[in-house]
């Protein structure tokens, strides 16, 4: 079990574990606000798709409890003023934005509910999601557990586990599942830059769970999976198109086409609610683009001179046809993705 909580309710508030704080420093930050529950997302105070959905759940609770007092009009204009600093949060998650709806039903089922009656199902609903997070994360990682046999080597990137999530994760949930069946596998952890996301968040806890993990700077992953070797690469994912194509951190189309290369396996392990079936594929995937100054000044220190020009994207699209399985609470997908995305989007309701 996690020594830690990425977010919970206590007291009134959001509390969540500061992640830019890891791996030195256990801090948790309570959010008593809606715009510093946003703030959180966009500093990467929590991160991860389906924690950042979570968290966007608990905002609007958050939002309804400081305007408990307010006439009912000016009770409901600023809760809609909440989900839309939310959805201004993070572009790319669409877990966000699912979040954000089902949330919005509860408004729309309320008509006629006082504010105090508005608030506490809010705040249920918010539970209720944070609950379903973790058991989905857990059935993923049942479904994707098969994958991996007994003294594996795994290669994975960013972090998709219990810091992503409401608890227990998807990539590394797999990991976790599989572990838990008595599996012994060993992970190797790309840093990922440019916040060393896997670095600092993965390696630390894998350590956490009792996972014997290497990190590996990212320009030496096709070295590892050469070498080491590698027997199969699992990532996340922020969102997914109806094609399969996936959009995870930075990074990951570059691992997967070494993967390729490589002929190791890659697989994406992913809730039913990172699909987007709207979308045909992953060229229509906004992608967000973070500040330059956490590629030249990151972590506090010049590392690039002050005039240059900066591209920081903060994920890329994997296309479907590097992809070699997709895994969900709903089972594990293999190409032609199309026909089982869908009918896992149509059971989801």
């Amino acid at each position: 079990m996690s020594r830690f909580q990425t977010l919970a309710w206590g007291d009134q508030a959001l509390v969540l574990l500061d992640q830019t704080r890891l791996p030195g420093e256990l801090v948790y930050l309570e959010c008593r606000q809606v715009e510093e529950v946003a703030r959180a997302i966009e500093g990467l105070v929590v991160r991860g798709a389906p924690a950042i959905g979570v968290a966007a759940a608990y905002g609007m609770a958050v939002a309804a409890g400081e305007a408990l007092d307010q006439e009912p009009g000016a009770f409901r204009r600023h809760l809609q003023q909440a989900r839309a600093r939310l959805a201004r949060t993070r572009p790319t998650a669409v877990n966000l934005f699912w979040a954000l709806a089902r949330m919005e039903e509860v408004l729309v089922a309320g008509n006629g509910l006082d504010n105090r009656q508005l608030y506490e199902r809010l705040l249920a609903r918010a539970e209720a999601l944070r609950a379903e997070d973790e058991a989905i994360c857990r059935s993923l990682g049942r479904q994707g557990a098969g994958l991996l046999e007994n003294g594996f080597k795994v290669l994975t990137h960013c972090n998709a586990g219990s810091l992503a999530t409401a608890g227990y994760g998807t990539a590394l949930g797999v990991i976790y599942a599989a572990q838990e069946e008595g599996k012994q596998l060993r992970v190797y952890a790309d840093e990922t830059r440019p916040l060393l996301q896997g670095s600092r968040l993965t390696a630390w806890e894998l350590r956490q769970r009792g996972v014997e993990v290497t990190v590996i700077c990212d320009n030496m992953a096709a070295t590892v999976m050469r070498s080491a070797p590698i027997d199969c690469v699992i990532v996340g994912a922020d969102r997914i198109a109806a094609n399969g194509d996936v959009a995870n951190k930075i990074g990951t189309y570059g691992v997967a086409v070494l993967a390729r290369a490589h002929q190791i396996p890659f697989y994406v392990a992913a809730p039913v609610s990172t699909l987007d079936l709207s979308l045909a594929s992953g060229d229509q995937i906004p992608i967000e683009e973070r500040r330059p100054e956490e590629v030249s000044r990151g972590f506090g220190r010049a590392t690039a001179p002050e005039d240059v020009g900066i591209y920081n994207p903060a994920f890329d699209v994997t296309p479907a046809e590097l992809v070699t399985a997709i895994v969900s609470e709903r089972g594990v997908a293999r190409p032609p993705f199309g026909p089982a995305l869908r009918q896992w989007g149509e059971g989801a309701g």
